[in-house]
């Protein structure tokens, strides 16, 4: 039984290591679309991580381990070809020439430098459309690309290469199911709000008495009080993603993200060291900066134009479908571990220790 909680600590500490290289930092691009202004033509841009481009272009001309404008520009030949052979759209099995500006631009996301390429697309006319996209897959098989096409929104994987779009008017189901996906998805790969609630639940399973935690031998005690935690950090993230979804605060991404960062950091080192036991309030506390770190992902994707209330509600329907799966796996482990010595001793704690680690490292990087 100790070679088993053994291997299950060391497999929870390899696991949080792997995701450190992630939380709202995966290799990501996002392209935007629309055929407004003619009906034959699709212009948008195309933003593309510059380290991501870097992988595939060589951009870092002179080795000095900084990529300069003057270098962006001197390969945006290269730059080009790459874009042309790795995203096409088609038309009735027909390419769609596709046509990229010179006027490069540059922006960024979650602290990370994107170079923008403007895109013009000329169709034959006005039907359904076919993207294929394969970016970057051969360097990141986890690399995916947020694609809004008239206020259209989907992801694009390595498993998931081609997608169609119609030119009808998206349904009420077809635009609840979209958005209710999405928000699984990406609690899934929020990965600073999937620790944030495994280092809530390390402690669910336990309770403190004379400076030290013990096993909560009720397990109805420990569903009403995992219940409580997570409907307080339900109902705050859902508070917020909705209000900043709808323009109703506009909070300054950076400091959100930074607040993110330390309530994980808190969740962790309050395991090790308890300084509040009773964590309903502060977890929803917390949950309100969570829920502005959904907003931002949400708006990332961009809302229906026709159904915009239904796309925040399945986007946030899809991500209590995701945070409950998480939750149904890990409480059952919990419960089952919670009554083993080595639990209390190290699996906890080691766990509270590297949730911790990787929180500072985003709170430095997010500074």
């Amino acid at each position: 039984m100790k070679t088993i909680s053994s291997f299950l600590t060391a497999s929870l500490v390899t696991l949080i290591c792997t995701f450190s290289t992630y939380a709202h930092q995966l290799s990501t691009s996002y392209i935007t679309l629309d055929n407004v202004q003619n009906p034959q033509q699709y212009t948008g841009t195309w933003q593309i991580n510059i380290n991501d481009l870097e992988q595939s272009v060589a951009l870092d001309l002179n080795q000095d381990q900084q990529i300069s404008w003057a270098e962006l520009k001197s390969q945006n030949e290269a730059i080009n070809r790459y874009a042309k052979s790795n995203f096409t759209v088609l038309q009735n099995l027909q390419t769609c020439p596709l046509t990229i500006a010179d006027n490069y631009q540059l922006d960024n996301h979650f602290n990370e430098a994107y170079l923008v390429l403007p895109l013009l697309f000329n169709c034959a006319n006005n039907t359904d459309i076919t993207l294929n996209y394969s970016a970057f897959f051969e360097h990141d098989a986890n690399h995916k690309v947020i694609v809004n096409l008239n206020q259209v929104s989907r992801v694009f994987t390595k498993d998931e290469q081609q997608q169609t779009f119609s030119t009808q008017q998206a349904s009420y189901l077809s635009t609840f199911n979209q958005y209710v996906y999405q928000g699984v998805l990406h609690i899934w790969i929020g990965i600073d709000h999937i620790l944030f609630l495994i280092a809530l639940l390390l402690t669910c399973v336990l309770y403190r008495t004379n400076k030290q935690w013990q096993a909560i031998t009720s397990k109805k005690q420990i569903i009403k009080h995992t219940a409580w935690i997570v409907t307080a950090f339900t109902l705050a993230h859902s508070l917020t993603l909705t209000a900043t979804a709808l323009n109703m605060v506009s909070p300054n991404s950076r400091w959100v993200e930074l607040g993110i960062a330390i309530s994980v950091l808190f969740a962790a080192l309050n395991n090790v060291w308890p300084v509040i036991l009773r964590l309903g309030w502060l977890t929803f506390a917390f949950g309100l900066l969570h829920g502005m770190g959904f907003a931002s992902v949400l708006g990332e994707l961009g809302l229906s134009s026709d159904y915009q209330l239904l796309s925040i509600l399945a986007f946030n329907l899809g991500v209590e479908l995701g945070q409950l799966s998480i939750l149904c796996i890990a409480l059952p482990l919990l419960l089952t571990m919670r009554n083993k010595p080595i639990y209390i001793k190290w699996v906890m704690p080691i766990g509270s220790f590297a949730i911790a680690a990787m929180a500072l490292l985003w709170c430095v990087e997010r500074i």
